[in-house]
């Protein structure tokens, strides 16, 4: 019997902040613990592709196919170097598929109906760093949306444009979408900033703070030119510790 999917979207509409780095590597770890789980890469600059060894430049069918073109998801669907880890891989020819959706009937849900037909235990999206028709359609199929916020000065700059936009898809799309989390990334703990903004979000968020604080770590940093998850990479750095944790957190939230 085909599983449903915990489908999960990792957005934030401001880009560096962490993004990628969380989906690929909350990705890698929910596989090690034995989930079968799929990667989304929904963002034109490809980097959760490459970021697990794909050449993005060399694929002969990405999502862009899937959401304009109306191939078959399945197709596009490539296992990647981590055990239980697939990836529906996307490069610079996404750029170009918000125009050609724009004019498609029920064009907010084409990526809804891509994914229903897949037998995963967790689905999670990689957004675009913009609140655009990609990350509408992204909303528009998951089940949960989490936030990645890095310790900084602009911090919570745009995370309300973000929330009314959980809201809006909420109220016209899809009435199950909730918000699994905020967790801070690139974190800094010698500044006295980066405990602020911790401090302002746990204000803003009291009930949905992961507790993992993703610390600013070379390591963490240099893992994806080599096309590895943090997993794969240096599992014992203090980066890879935290996206483990964060993994057995989203894990607890998902199966309460």
């Amino acid at each position: 019997m085909q599983r449903v999917s915990k489908v999960i979207s990792i957005a934030n509409q401001k880009g560096g902040v962490g993004k990628t780095t969380t989906a690929i590597n909350c990705a890698s770890y929910l596989a090690k613990s034995g989930r079968k789980v799929l990667l989304v890469d929904l963002d034109p600059q490809g980097n959760s592709t490459s970021g697990l060894s794909v050449n993005k430049n060399a694929l002969k069918s990405t999502i862009y196919d899937v959401l304009v073109d109306g191939s078959p998801v399945q197709s596009s669907i490539i296992s990647s170097n981590v055990k239980n880890l697939d990836i529906l891989p996307a490069n610079s020819t996404l750029a170009a598929a918000e125009i050609e959706m724009s004019d498609k009937s029920s064009r907010e849900s084409i990526l809804k109906k891509a994914l229903e037909s897949l037998d995963y235990e967790i689905i999670l999206i990689d957004c675009p760093p913009s609140l655009g028709l990609l990350t509408i359609n992204s909303f528009t199929a998951s089940n949960y949306v989490m936030i990645p916020v890095q310790s900084e000065y602009y911090a919570l700059e745009g995370l309300s444009e973000l929330l009314n936009t959980i809201k809006r898809v909420r109220a016209g799309l899809n009435t199950k979408l909730e918000l699994l989390g905020v967790v801070v990334t690139m974190h800094n703990r010698r500044t006295s900033l980066g405990e602020q903004v911790v401090a302002e979000l746990k204000k803003h968020f009291p009930a949905k703070m992961f507790d993992t604080i993703v610390p600013r770590n070379i390591r963490l940093a240099e893992a994806p030119s080599h096309g590895k998850p943090i997993s794969e990479y240096d599992k014992f750095s203090k980066g890879s510790l935290a996206y483990k944790k964060l993994a057995r957190e989203i894990e607890k939230r998902l199966y309460k």
